[in-house]
């Protein structure tokens, strides 16, 4: 890599810092539309799965009648629940997700979380979880490959734009709901497409942009 596009990318980085932006609301109105089909439905009951600082929950609350949201980390789980302190429908569980866990419900929900569990018997516990006719949405982060090349040029153009509409003014500090603790994804698009084929067959993923794909699967029933 030459000297002037490394430049150019350490500017580009300064830029997008000075204007934060998660990428995971540019896929909310996505999973709170699966969310209102999943209600109109009959479903009562909603999961967030590594809720954060609870941005999400706060959100289904005002479509299910019962929200959990996990999360593991004590200190973004203490967060959570004070972002969410007035909605008697919404329980923070500071807890990780594993075969402890033994409520059922109607939605699941993984956003930029999937990739920090061991993908193969996660989607396996969530096959169980979910009622009959209950649905899984998942927004993930996987390992760069060729074949992401494309989507990734796309967002590498857009995201600063997204950044300048959505925070025009300079910012010198992390807007708290980007705070939780990440991790780096270690499977490809593919890998995870082939996992969620024999666990949950049927699932549909697709690649999308700011370094995200989608998954959606709904339990036979």
């Amino acid at each position: 890599m030459s000297r002037v596009v490394q430049a150019g990318l350490a500017a580009l980085g300064r830029f997008n810092d000075a204007h934060p932006w998660s990428h995971n609301d540019a896929y909310a109105a996505l999973v709170l539309h699966h969310a209102r089909r999943v209600r109109a439905a009959g479903g009562t009951g909603a999961l967030d799965v590594g809720c954060g600082t609870g941005n999400l929950v706060r959100r289904l609350a005002g479509v299910f009648t019962e929200v959990t949201g996990i999360e593991p980390d004590a200190a973004t789980a203490e967060q959570a629940r004070r972002a969410t302190a007035d909605l008697a429908n919404v329980r923070i569980l500071a807890e990780p997700f594993d075969g402890s866990h033994q409520d059922r419900y109607d939605l699941i929900t993984f956003v930029a979380v999937l990739h920090h569990l061991p993908l193969h018997a996660t989607l396996e516990q969530v096959r169980e979880l979910l009622r009959p006719g209950g649905r899984l949405i998942v927004v993930g982060i996987s390992r760069e490959a060729r074949a992401d090349l494309p989507w990734s040029i796309a967002s590498t153009i857009l995201n600063p734009l997204v950044g300048v509409i959505k925070h025009p003014g300079r910012s010198s500090s992390t807007p708290t709901h980007m705070t939780a603790p990440i991790a780096a994804a270690t499977e490809s698009f593919e890998e995870i497409a082939r996992t969620a084929e024999r666990v949950l067959p049927g699932a549909r993923l697709s690649r999308g942009l700011f370094w995200r794909y989608t998954m959606s699967w709904t339990r036979p029933g």
